[in-house]
């Protein structure tokens, strides 16, 4: 039902423009018959238009598929999976943190220092490694181990700029961009791999798990928060 109205919404766009294009194209300089076309071109336009209730209806079909989904596998036509995100920052946090993105042949490593409502972002700092081809088919211990040994040298060159509260151990959000089934914020196991990826030994294994042994291998102090 969903794809039937959107395709239809299409359809008349494409319509829309065409004859838009025409009508630019014969257009002369009788402002009469310039007025009317364009009269003709509102008209088709309007017509054309998706209701709004149509709209809300394809909202609320995608919303039931998405319960149905995140209710039991299989459940829904859509892939739906819980992410243990069970509340949103405040806006209040303060402190030094770390981001790890791994989503392609690239990923990014950033540390930011938040200095709670009043002063928002106080400083920032992000760089991004490729991955070496070799490293996408290889073994997980192969490719986490240079995930963390390039994270450790981002860690090193952290400036006086950043500070962390005493006794206060790192923290890293990971976001790992391929399919996982979570079960808790900090836990998720790798389904498949997409994107050029190709690991067999890792897939059916704990991904933060995977990647903290590695962190301990390179004596990097840090603790994976959550996983996203």
């Amino acid at each position: 039902m969903g794809k039937v109205a959107i395709g239809v919404a299409v359809v008349c766009g494409i319509a829309v423009a065409a004859a838009a294009a025409v009508v630019v194209h014969r257009k002369t300089k009788k402002s009469g018959r310039w007025v009317k076309a364009m009269e003709i071109l509102k008209e088709f336009e309007e017509k054309c238009g998706t209701p709004i209730p149509k709209l809300k209806q394809v909202a609320d079909a995608m919303t039931v598929e998405m319960h149905a989904g995140l209710a039991s596998e299989g459940g829904s036509k859509l892939k739906m999976l819980i992410s243990y995100v069970d509340h949103l920052p405040t806006g209040r946090e303060k402190g030094l943190f770390y981001a790890l993105d791994l989503g392609g042949t690239n990923f990014r490593v950033l540390r930011v220092q938040l200095g709670g409502k009043d002063r928002g972002i106080v400083n920032q700092q992000f760089e991004e490694v490729s991955i070496p081809p070799s490293l996408m088919t290889g073994s997980s211990d192969a490719l986490f181990d240079y995930i963390a040994a390039e994270l450790a040298k981002f860690v090193a060159q952290e400036g006086s700029d950043f500070k962390e509260s005493p006794g206060r151990q790192r923290e890293l959000g990971f976001t790992f961009s391929f399919p996982v089934m979570q079960s808790s914020i900090a836990s998720g196991t790798l389904l498949k791999w997409t994107k050029g990826f190709s690991i067999d030994d890792m897939v059916g294994q704990d991904v933060v798990a995977e990647l903290a042994k590695a962190m301990e291998r390179q004596d990097l102090d840090m603790r994976i928060a959550a996983l996203v």
